[in-house]
């Protein structure tokens, strides 16, 4: 559990421009008494359960981590205070373990890496032959089939599919939630004799000290000097990308540049007022982060501005198609790296 003190700070009732002003290692933050405490310990009892005797130290970093080869785990600092949940939701649009459910498998996933590192599971012949090589590169992107019943299921966005170091955390996650029910759910699927392979694994090391007992804290928030601001700029910079001009052709499908009968409205109103829900649901059905969606949104409504577009009659059908649309790019980067250009 994290040791660290909280400096006398109130962030209540500043705001955003305020916040963002504050370096983080000024914040104070720790894990002990707030709602993560308790899932920290739930972590704990679950791997105590399972017969797993080493408890990877939690503490505070910039981002939800398990530093390469360190046994430890790093929880994102925005969840350690509502006010920077609120501003976290607001510079990304939505929170990374924001709730117990999706805290508790972020972390079986990275208690999967902190295992892995801390007996160097990663380095023995049979995990290799089953997961892969651990030395594997990390793409920027990946390519991943929705379908493969090779993996299990357990983040979004097919993580497991990701990397062999990821297809482990993945299926440590799933063999140790308790609610799993694995043997059961991925009966028939090749990922199973993934899960049969932990489950033994587990077993042996159970009585083993780790080879690596102690692991350094990269990271941790109450040493990084940086403000939220540069913290932000950076993690926004990460996510964006150039989205090329080839938005009009396909614009100018869904609707026109002359109104009707002198009814049309602004194409770029009727979506601005749309947005969140269309944002809603294109994360929904893709998985990508909500402010890649966005920002991809933010450039279709620029572009029917640009191009003075109306809506035609159906503006239901209008914002449908849009939604279509934009769902269809982001599964083309999602696939392939890149958006369809033109033909």
């Amino acid at each position: 559990m994290s040791g660290e003190k909280r400096k006398h700070i109130n962030i209540d009732n500043m705001s955003d421009e305020e916040l963002l002003s504050v370096r983080m290692c000024d914040l104070g933050l720790g894990i002990k008494d707030t709602w993560l405490e308790n899932c920290v310990a739930q972590l704990y009892k679950e791997l105590d359960e399972k017969g797993i005797t080493i408890h990877p130290p939690c503490y505070v970093a910039d981002e939800w981590l398990c530093p390469d080869g360190e046994p430890v785990i790093g929880i994102a600092f925005f969840l350690t205070h509502p006010r920077l949940r609120k501003l976290e939701q607001t510079m990304m649009l939505e929170i990374e373990g924001g709730d117990k459910k999706s805290c508790m498998q972020l972390l079986r996933h990275e208690a999967g890496h902190a295992i892995n590192y801390a007996y160097r599971l990663h380095g023995r012949k049979k995990w290799r032959e089953i997961f892969g090589e651990f030395s594997a590169e990390y793409g920027d992107r990946y390519k991943y089939r929705p379908y493969s019943k090779s993996f299990v299921r357990h983040l979004e966005d097919w993580y497991a599919q990701y990397h062999p170091d990821e297809d482990f955390a993945e299926t440590f996650a799933v063999w140790l939630d308790p609610e799993s029910d694995w043997e059961k759910k991925y009966k028939g699927w090749k990922a199973l004799a993934k899960l049969k392979y932990v489950d033994k694994l587990m077993k042996e090391i159970s009585d083993k000290k780790p080879k690596v007992a102690k692991g350094e804290k990269f990271w941790q928030a109450s040493k990084l000097k940086t403000t939220l601001k540069t913290h932000y700029k950076r993690k926004k910079k990460l996510y964006e990308e150039s989205y090329p001009d080839f938005h009009d052709m396909h614009l100018m499908k869904i609707f026109t540049d002359k109104e009707e009968d002198g009814k049309g409205e602004k194409a770029f109103k009727l979506i601005k007022h749309h947005r969140k829900d269309m944002l809603d649901e294109v994360a929904l059905w893709t998985g990508e982060k909500k402010f890649i969606i966005n920002r991809l949104l933010k450039d279709v409504i620029d572009r029917c501005r640009h191009l003075g577009l109306k809506t035609g009659k159906d503006k239901t059908g209008d914002i449908l198609k849009v939604t279509t649309y934009v769902t269809t790019q982001i599964m083309n980067y999602i696939y392939t790296g890149k958006y369809r250009g033109k033909k």
